[in-house]
């Protein structure tokens, strides 16, 4: 089950590459990976992966998360699929 911090971050875990891992991110950025994902119609594990990928190492995953997020929204247009469910 999903833990919550006081800092409002969610605790989840995704499978990559086969292992499981845990990552911290506060729910807006949960709620807007799931949007990426449904969007580029792939799971958050495998959007998690690509973006692990992508980051080579450096840094953290959860940063690597939230940048990708960022950098994502500054991108896009209106939302296209909804996270609600």
């Amino acid at each position: 089950m999903d833990g919550e911090k006081s800092a409002g971050e969610i605790k989840r875990s995704v499978t990559i590459a086969g292992h499981r891992t845990s990552i911290s991110l506060e729910r807006p950025f949960w709620d807007t990976l799931k949007e990426l994902a449904c969007t580029e119609e792939t799971s958050v594990n495998e959007l998690v992966r690509r973006i692990d990928m992508g980051r080579g190492g450096n840094g953290s995953l959860s940063s690597a998360i939230r940048v990708y997020v960022l950098e994502a929204v500054k991108k896009r247009g209106p939302a296209a699929c909804d996270t609600q469910n």
